[in-house]
């Protein structure tokens, strides 16, 4: 993996790879905050902001971010997560300059007007109504991961809880913005159909001038190790109960993260998995069954797998069985067949987002994030070093009573 990797004297560390399969570019920002890097009272505040970073700055006024970039026939976009927000334009090789420049000018300059943050504080809120007060699953989840940690930031919401994205002030918005959004907090990711030497003299003319800012506060809560299983319990209007088990695990810091990624594909990934061969096809117990490990985390996070549970049973059945398959690894060791096609399914998907450069340079971006892009480079190597001891010993590390917290919806009746 040829990347060039530069850090300027403000701090801004730039990640470069050429990609000349097609005369296009992909140019990306990305910012070392997210929902972990805020407190109770003031949750959301990361997302909160990447709304607000288009609306505008001196230079270029409201609404003119993205009509400029449409106007000169790219895409952009933006997202924010626990640990990161990113923004991104992709646009025709040679309109690269236009990027460098719109992002240079948000990155010290954004205008942040009043009555901007007002009404798009409400657009947040109605999006977090949409997206989980109108969702019964989601609603359940939310709850869940606030039970799974207790003293880690990952218990709350992205998006933020509603009473805190209510309250809300102007200040709150600057002030987030003048501590995280420097040169000395961000990673430029560049991939595609441009010349490495050029661009680097661009990017330094564009943003070397940027003033480096204080240095970021560093997040030192950790989650203790989990003594007892935790519960949750959500009643709402729904038409199937759904139970969700989650168990605390490391991620792509930590080794094990190779095998935990094999189990997922094992047994929670997709109709041929064994969680829904086992409770959708043979047991008939649940109408979906499935699971999700986000190994790109700065810190321990959750695996879980969950089903939806098929009308006449109930959510003991679909519980138990769930247990059931997590503990037949520890029994038994996976056969050759599904350790291979785990594999390969992992590698095929990795090298098949090369075929993107917009998707290299969200691997760049996501694992630079989190901890160093130069994990990618081994990456394909650890997974196939995967043993079936490994997944056994991971299960019986990881996947235990204790350390478990589960959520459960119960439907009720308007």
């Amino acid at each position: 993996m040829h990347v060039t990797e530069k850090v300027l004297p403000n701090g801004l560390k730039v990640l470069l790879k050429e990609e000349h399969k097609a005369p296009v570019v992909t140019f990306q920002v990305w910012y070392r905050v997210g929902s972990r890097n805020e407190c109770l009272g003031k949750t959301g505040l990361s997302h909160m902001l990447e709304h607000m970073m288009f609306k505008g700055t001196k230079k270029y006024g409201p609404k003119t971010f993205s009509q400029l970039v449409q106007r000169n026939g790219g895409n952009d976009n933006a997202f924010t997560s626990h640990d990161y927000t990113a923004y991104f334009e992709n646009f025709a090789a040679d309109r690269i300059a236009l990027s460098l420049e719109l992002e240079s000018d948000r990155m010290q300059n954004l205008l942040l007007d009043p009555k901007d943050f007002l009404s798009e504080r409400e657009v947040v809120k109605e999006e977090r109504r949409l997206r989980t007060e109108d969702d019964p699953v989601n609603t359940m989840v939310e709850q869940m991961m606030s039970v799974a940690f207790s003293s880690h930031p990952y218990q709350w919401p992205v998006i933020g809880w509603m009473a805190d994205i209510d309250n809300y002030t102007r200040d709150d918005i600057v002030r987030h913005y003048r501590t995280y959004y420097a040169p000395n907090n961000a990673t430029i990711v560049a991939v595609g159909d441009f010349d490495t030497k050029k661009l680097l003299v661009q990017i330094e003319n564009a943003f070397g001038k940027l003033q480096r800012g204080p240095d970021v506060p560093k997040l030192t809560a950790v989650e203790p190790k989990h003594v007892g299983e935790r519960r949750v319990i959500v009643k709402r209007q729904a038409e199937l109960p759904a139970v969700f088990a989650g168990y605390l695990v490391p991620t792509i810091q930590h080794h094990d993260s190779y095998a935990l990624e094999v189990l997922q594909g094992i047994l929670a990934s997709g109709k041929s998995s064994r969680l829904y061969r086992s409770l959708v096809y043979e047991k008939q117990l649940a109408l979906y069954a499935g699971g999700d490990y986000d190994n790109v985390s700065a810190d321990p996070n959750l695996f879980y797998v969950y089903a939806g549970v098929m009308p006449g049973k109930t959510t003991e059945e679909v519980e138990k069985a769930l247990y059931a398959e997590i503990d037949s690894f520890k029994n038994e060791p996976v056969t050759d067949e599904e350790l291979l096609k785990a594999k390969n399914q992992i590698e095929a998907s990795f090298i098949m987002d090369q075929d993107s450069i917009f998707f290299q340079a969200m691997q760049l971006g996501q694992f630079e994030s989190v901890s160093t892009w130069k994990l990618l480079e081994k990456y394909t190597d650890n997974i196939r070093a995967v043993t079936k001891e490994d997944i056994m010993r991971v299960v019986k590390e990881y996947f235990s009573e204790d350390n478990r917290t589960v959520g459960i919806l119960v439907p009720v009746k308007k």
